[in-house]
């Protein structure tokens, strides 16, 4: 609820176990980051009797938006240790989220065998007044996204291989047509690779415009595009019950 507290929890500094919690999988996701912080970091913590940390979230709950992540790249900065190497010694992702939380505009990421990079990009389309958010009202658990695409996915290096072009021509795609076809390809692929079933199909297939997945397929938002504008796009997901509709301008900091 807007200006509640979400979790509340109180832990020892001996093991980060939680004396009192409102919720026992947050402490026990808390534990095993503040575990890792002092593992790259044995300092981290050391020289502290007691502390009271609080953090707010500028969104519904619900909406996601890599909150765990942020949460991970914020306990990094205080424990002064790579976000990166404390995500993955955290969790199963790519750590796309990571590098986003630190980041201060778009970036382009890159996560293989070889190296793990990002670099900021220019991404600022004329065409961002026709791409619009829309909130499924069905929260995801990332890493359980992440485990069913992992093992679900096959032929993965070509499939890596594809997806980093498309990525290069969404970046310098110069209408919205264009963006449209690549939206559409990425969905194909994805859909290709894993057997997972592309959401325009089975939820909105009379929808006029470009339907795309974002983060664990089926989650938290889709983009939509489309020519008609914010009230189209409003009435025809609203007509779905879907009534959380974001324009870039909102989403997109």
């Amino acid at each position: 609820m807007k200006g509640k507290p979400w979790f509340e929890s109180s832990i020892s500094l001996f093991d980060f176990s939680p004396v009192s919690t409102t919720d026992e999988n947050i402490s026990e996701f808390l534990k095993k980051v503040l575990k890792n912080a002092v593992r790259l970091n044995s300092e981290f913590l050391s020289q502290w009797n007691g502390f009271k940390i609080e953090t707010q979230l500028e969104f519904p709950l619900d909406w996601g938006l890599g909150s765990s992540s942020t949460l991970i790249y914020l306990i990094a900065e205080w424990a002064e240790v790579n976000p990166l190497l404390l995500y993955f010694k955290t969790e199963d992702g790519s750590g796309y989220d990571v590098a986003c939380a630190f980041s201060e505009g778009p970036v382009e990421y890159v996560n293989s065998p070889d190296e793990v990079s990002y670099t900021e990009v220019d991404f600022n389309p004329k065409y961002k007044d026709k791409l619009f958010f829309i909130h499924l009202g069905n929260k995801v658990d990332s890493q359980e996204g992440i485990k069913e695409y992992l093992k679900a996915v096959k032929n993965k290096s070509a499939l890596v291989k594809s997806i980093t072009k498309i990525t290069e021509d969404i970046r310098v795609a110069g209408s919205l047509s264009e963006f449209e076809s690549l939206l559409e390809k990425h969905e194909e692929l994805i859909a290709s690779h894993t057997g997972f079933k592309k959401i325009k199909d089975t939820h909105f297939s009379d929808y006029d415009g470009v339907i795309k997945s974002l983060g664990a397929w089926g989650g938290d938002f889709v983009m939509a595009t489309s020519e008609k504008g914010i009230d189209h796009v409003k009435q025809y997901f609203g007509s779905k019950g879907l009534n959380t509709v974001l324009t870039y301008k909102d989403m997109i900091l």
